[in-house]
């Protein structure tokens, strides 16, 4: 049976739904090459960030000579590979936001993804007016630039389905769920803060899985899985609950770029093991909208898990009673 992997996003038509997002991966040439000769359908390029030369120098240059090397490499990259491109921003000023973004544009992207990346640390900011900013920031790329836009978001909004639509309608063309916040670890042989990134583990895809499955039919813009894709189950689960296409990245970290390969052929197996024919036929499948147990994605569905726990406890009571000749 011949499976049809192809899926839409960002109105790009991309031959798999498997994307390797920004990483360390992603900021290499030759990776680039790598992954697309691996299987990738579009690549997500490294962040480039409006501060970050700012703080590695203690003149006021312009934080644009960033963006020069990358706006570089995004047009070699576009020489040298077929598979869409897709640019990711963070800026801290709407101003930055837009300049970067034109000349992102400029330089041949096939997509953007704004990379709302902000650690609310400010005691007088409210929630309302943080969320107010991030959706200020889309609207004001939109009005920038004719290329597709994806708003890359933090799980932490007071109201995820009503800030998705409100994304939506200031003209995001997809979102990607979610965006991980870096978390500083402490060296107790050095008291001092020092940095730790940690990668995902299959237990993340939990999060995004939620979410997707009830955002899929009550926005139109593409959603995009990301955190937790380690195997091609972790995949097709994300497939089957609304995304349009999954993000690879801690498992290319740790395995190596030619993993993608394997979870491109795993996911043809497991369609093939289920006698789904096309990605499209089983999007959204096991959605909220469609599902036949639609409080199963909400807090209605936790008293069962709960009762579900405490089942396993007192099981395992039980049995260790047995083991231990306990029969009182």
């Amino acid at each position: 049976m011949m499976i049809d992997l192809s899926t839409n996003y960002l109105g790009l038509k991309l031959k798999t739904p498997l994307v390797p997002s920004a990483s360390p991966l992603t900021q290499q040439f030759d990776n680039i090459k790598h992954l697309e000769d691996a299987g990738a359908s579009a690549i997500v390029l490294h962040s480039v960030f409006e501060e970050i030369p700012l703080k590695r120098t203690n003149e006021p240059a312009s934080s644009f000579a960033a963006l020069d090397g990358y706006l570089d490499f995004l047009r070699r990259g576009k020489e040298s590979v077929r598979v869409p491109l897709i640019a990711s921003l963070g800026g801290t000023s709407l101003k930055g936001w837009t300049e970067y973004a034109r000349r992102i544009e400029q330089a041949g992207a096939d997509a953007l993804e704004l990379n709302l990346y902000q650690v609310p640390t400010q005691a007088d900011v409210a929630g309302a007016e943080l969320e107010n900013g991030y959706v200020e920031v889309v609207r004001a790329v939109r009005a920038a630039v004719k290329i597709p836009i994806a708003a890359k978001l933090t799980p932490f909004l007071t109201s995820m389905s009503n800030m998705a639509r409100r994304f939506e309608e200031a003209g995001t063309d997809g979102l990607v769920l979610f965006n991980r916040f870096y978390q500083p670890d402490l060296n107790l042989e050095t008291m001092e803060i020092q940095p730790s990134v940690l990668l995902s583990t299959p237990q993340d895809l939990r999060l995004p899985l939620t979410w997707i499955g009830m955002l899929f039919g009550r926005v139109k813009a593409s959603l995009a899985g990301s955190s937790g894709v380690h195997s091609p189950e972790d995949a097709l689960k994300l497939l089957l609950v609304g995304a349009d296409v999954t993000m690879v990245c801690s498992v290319l970290l740790r395995h190596g770029i030619t993993r993608l390969q394997d979870l491109e052929t795993g996911l043809t197996g497991l369609m093939e093991k289920h006698q789904f024919k096309s990605v499209a036929e089983i999007k959204g499948k096991m959605s909220q909208l469609r599902s036949s147990d639609p409080a199963a994605f909400e807090r209605a569905q936790y008293i069962n898990a709960v009762k579900g726990i405490e089942k396993v406890v007192l099981t395992g009571r039980e049995a260790w009673r047995i083991l231990s000749g306990d029969h009182s």
